[in-house]
C-alpha cells in the first residue's frame, strides 16, 4: 500500500511539474548526482554513441536541451525523451498498445494530475527498455491516456537501474 502512496505522489509530482515545461525547461533541474553544462544543438534525431568496451550510451542534447533518443521497448521501437525529473518511466495508451500491452487489461485506478488536468493512470512493469547498448528488465512504468500524455518519458525508475547518468559536455552519459 505504502509503495503504491509513493508512486501515486511520485507520477503526480511529475505530471504536475514535467508535462508543462516539456517545451523548454524540465532538464534545468538536475540531480545533484549531474552537472549541468549548456546543451550544445544537435540533430533533430541524434545519434547515440557507445564508448568501445563499455556499456555506455551518449545522447547529444537536443533543440530545448532535451535528450530525446528512440529506445526499444518490450521490443518494439519508441522515441521517448530521457527525464531525470520523472519518477517513472511514462507511456501514453497508444504507445502502450503498439509495444503489446493490452489495455482491457490494465487498471486505471491511479489519479494524477497533469498539464491537461486529472487524469487516471495504470501502474505497469515492462519486460525490457533499451538504450543504445544498455538494456533494463522489469521496469516500473505507468500508461496514461493519450490527452494527458504526449510523450514517452523515461524517468528514474530507468535510470536508478544503471551505474551513472550524468549531463557531461552537453550530453547526457548513461553507463551500466
Amino acid at each position: 500500500m505504502m509503495s503504491r502512496v509513493l508512486m501515486i505522489a511520485g507520477l503526480a509530482g511529475l505530471c504536475a511539474y514535467t508535462l508543462p515545461t516539456l517545451t523548454g525547461r524540465y532538464l534545468d533541474r538536475t540531480p545533484a548526482r549531474t552537472s549541468a553544462l549548456p546543451a550544445k544543438p544537435a540533430a533533430a534525431d541524434p545519434a547515440m554513441r557507445a564508448a568501445a568496451g563499455a556499456r555506455e550510451v551518449v545522447l547529444p542534447a537536443g533543440p530545448g536541451g532535451h535528450f530525446s533518443t528512440t529506445l526499444d521497448i518490450n521490443g518494439r521501437s519508441v522515441r521517448g525523451l530521457i527525464d531525470t525529473g520523472a519518477t517513472v518511466v511514462a507511456l501514453n495508451e497508444s504507445t502502450a498498445r503498439r509495444i503489446g500491452l493490452s489495455l482491457s487489461t490494465l487498471d486505471y485506478s491511479i489519479s494524477v494530475s497533469t498539464a491537461n488536468g486529472l487524469a487516471k493512470a495504470a501502474s505497469v512493469t515492462l519486460k525490457r527498455i533499451k538504450v543504445g547498448n544498455i538494456a533494463v528488465e522489469n521496469v516500473a512504468a505507468m500508461v496514461l491516456p493519450d490527452t494527458a500524455l504526449s510523450d514517452t518519458l523515461v524517468g528514474m525508475s530507468f535510470l536508478n537501474r544503471l551505474s551513472s547518468f550524468a549531463v557531461e559536455d552537453g550530453a547526457l552519459r548513461l553507463r551500466r
